[in-house]
């Protein structure tokens, strides 16, 4: 069997310079060095024929990670790659360089919907470089831990046993902590006594991380649902009593769209949970939960 493969995608060379090679070669080396098995093109990937050799490395990848600047949206072979990516339903992992941009035509089609990973600014310094690969790594192993095959450890002669290689663990699913409260999104599986329904379970804010705060995600149509990996119920949200809750399946009121919270600055993951049917966005204040028709600061969530 052919390993599967994370792909980090950027501009062909002999066709145009890359914008932030470095930093991609950076990146490139640092998900080598923690065990994911990567190819990249500008490491002698495309050889003859470029379409032949783009298309096999996105035959063999199981997850891709397009380097998304303009000058990546203006390429011809960049879309041409995505565009197979897509068609053949790679899972997509964006990573954004440009500040003060925002990706269109096809690349904004394509990304739509997708979380994208803040390398804006990463080089700056050296900390922030280190979360944001961090960062990159989660997202992977949350989307494609389960397809991606390490890398088999260096043959040869050595003194003494070979040194264990670096395995990247794959979370349980997604936990999210708010901002301001550093609060956690906790299933605590209390049935609520509630008008129209006898099937609803309290969703808690809790300062202890446990198991409990994490939530499976669910692919719906045109949303997405969180599923608690021990209860097994689905988050909700009513907006009549500004009560956040769970069900043991989903209906509209589980329907949610994850968004990255492009006014973050700190590079841990920022994100807007807002509620597909009641258009509220999820938020925090006076340690309650409620639902704001607009963002503001209490909104901002991190993953982790």
């Amino acid at each position: 069997m052919v390993p599967r493969q994370t792909h980090v995608s950027g501009d062909v060379p002999g066709r145009k310079p890359w914008d932030d090679q470095s930093l991609v070669k950076k990146i490139y080396n640092r998900l080598k060095d923690d065990g994911l098995p990567v190819w990249m093109d500008i490491e002698g990937g495309v050889t003859g024929n470029i379409n032949d050799a783009m298309a096999a490395g996105v035959e063999e990848a199981a997850v891709i990670c397009p380097f998304m600047t303009p000058a990546y949206q203006a390429s011809r072979s960049c879309k041409k790659e995505l565009n197979y990516a897509d068609t053949r339903e790679v899972i997509i992992v964006p990573v954004m360089l440009a500040t003060n941009w925002e990706a269109t035509e096809w690349l904004g089609l394509i990304t739509a919907g997708l979380l994208w990973v803040d390398f804006r600014n990463a080089e700056t310094d050296e900390e922030r470089l280190e979360m944001c690969l961090r960062c990159l790594e989660e997202e992977i192993m949350f989307n494609a831990g389960h397809l991606l095959a390490g890398e088999e450890p260096p043959r040869g002669v050595v003194d003494g046993p070979d040194p264990p290689q670096p395995r990247l663990k794959k979370k349980p699913a997604r936990g999210f902590r708010h901002a301001l409260s550093k609060l956690y999104i906790h299933d605590s599986g209390e049935p609520i006594i509630h008008p129209t329904s006898d099937s609803r379970n309290t969703v808690e804010l809790t300062g202890t991380p446990g198991d409990h705060r994490y939530w499976e995600e669910v692919k719906g149509n045109g949303c997405k649902y969180y599923r608690n990996v021990v209860t097994d119920r689905y988050l909700g949200f009513d907006p009549s009593g500004n009560q956040v809750h769970s069900e043991a399946s989903p209906s509209v009121s589980e329907e949610w769209l994850l968004l990255v919270d492009q006014t973050d600055q700190s590079h841990q993951r920022a994100v807007i949970i807002k509620n597909k049917h009641s258009g509220r966005f999820l938020a925090v204040q006076n340690g309650r939960f409620t639902g704001l028709t607009s963002y503001d600061e209490d909104c901002k969530w991190f993953l982790e």
